[in-house]
């Protein structure tokens, strides 16, 4: 029998955890449990993606009454009062008649009708809470669903009903690493001329990791790796500002910007980073522009809905850096600590050079928060 050349016959042992990895992405965001194996095992499931069949397959693994798993900002609202915001996740036992998915929905959802938790839905710690709630809460992350996560305490034997129920097992050492051997596996994987109509010897390039579904693009000008120090912009993508002319942001102009100054240098790069909302997603960013609406500014509205100020991760651009031949560069940004994530990563920063657009009348109080408390330079 012909035999296939060239190829390994098995999956290495990194492939095979992002695989798994990248199937319990898929699966919570299609309100399916994952069983997340650690000291103890919990069956969890995305309150935002929850359903009736969801609470089933959970009471099927649960040894014990599921917890609502929320960010600490997120359950003080809920609670009215202050807790602590140290923690990885505050756990609220649940009493029964609010074990259900519309209910938890709104729990988990500052944006939708409001109001607060009885008394008898005290918080109560998971024990150990540290890691297990960590693993849910960045699951959900990686999701791009909110961090509300359904968890119960599974029950000895849920190794074997998970997998004759086709449910998932993952290790939660592989959820709370996995973001991060996807950035540092990142590869070319197309790559042609886009000329821009400011700067016709533009090229495009793709980068994706093995198994993965998301892109990342560098948009290259010129011949930056033989350059000394090239200038480069790193750019989340911002689908209103960048694509629809938002006036909440000033995404759209300085990307514009950034393309004329690279092109006015003569060679240089934007990479267009996947990370939509300081790296929150798209539809989470909008549940935040709805809760600005309401008064919040940009910092706080991420926190109401159990992000952080910014969940970006920069070991991507520096991967996509290396892959490029671009070792030394000026940074083309307003934001210091932008300097100071990917100079973590290895990679030698010359020099900040500013990127301002001015207010519009529509976004001056965003701009004003980005220097009050983001501390960029503007």
């Amino acid at each position: 029998m012909a035999r296939n050349r060239g190829f390994p016959p098995f999956p290495d042992a990194e492939t095979l955890r992002l695989r798994a990895l990248h199937r319990a992405v898929g699966d919570v965001r299609r309100g399916v449990p994952v069983l997340l194996t650690a000291r103890q095992d919990f069956v969890i499931c995305p309150a935002e993606t929850l359903t009736a069949r969801s609470l089933g397959e959970i009471a099927a693994l649960a040894e014990a009454a599921p917890l609502l798993l929320l960010a600490p900002a997120r359950a003080a609202a809920l609670l009215g009062r202050a807790l602590r915001q140290d923690q990885a996740a505050v756990a609220l036992g649940l009493d029964p008649a609010l074990l259900d998915p519309e209910t938890l929905r709104r729990l988990a959802d500052p944006t939708l009708a409001q109001h607060l938790l009885a008394a008898g839905a005290a918080p109560a710690l998971l024990d150990p809470a540290p890691e297990e709630a960590a693993g849910a809460l960045a699951l959900a992350k990686l999701a791009r669903l909110l961090p509300a996560m359904v968890a119960a305490p599974a029950r000895a034997d849920a190794a074997a009903r998970a997998a004759a129920l086709g449910l998932l097992a993952i290790a939660i050492e592989d959820v709370l690493a996995g973001a991060d051997i996807e950035a540092a596996n990142l590869r070319r994987v197309a790559e042609t001329a886009v000329p821009l109509a400011d700067a016709a010897d533009a090229r495009v390039i793709a980068f994706r990791a093995p198994d993965a579904g998301i892109e990342h693009l560098a948009i290259v000008i010129g011949a930056p790796e033989t350059a000394a120090a090239p200038l480069v912009r790193l750019h989340s993508e911002c689908f209103t500002g960048d694509l629809l002319g938002s006036l909440r942001c000033d995404c759209g102009p300085q990307l514009r910007l950034a393309i004329r100054r690279i092109a006015a240098e003569g060679a240089g790069a934007v990479l267009y980073l996947a990370q939509e909302g300081r790296g929150i997603g798209l539809v989470n960013k909008l549940r935040a522009y709805a809760l600005q609406d309401r008064g919040l500014d940009t910092l706080d509205a991420n926190r109401a809905l159990g992000w952080g100020a910014d969940e970006r991760r920069f070991l991507i651009a520096a991967t996509m850096l290396g892959e490029l031949g671009i070792k030394r560069l000026r940074l083309l940004t307003n934001n210091p600590a932008k300097v100071e994530a990917l100079a973590a990563y290895g990679v030698t920063i010359v020099g900040r050079e500013e990127l301002v657009i001015a207010p519009n009348g529509v976004n001056d109080s965003y701009l004003a928060t980005k220097a009050s408390r983001f501390g960029h330079k503007i």
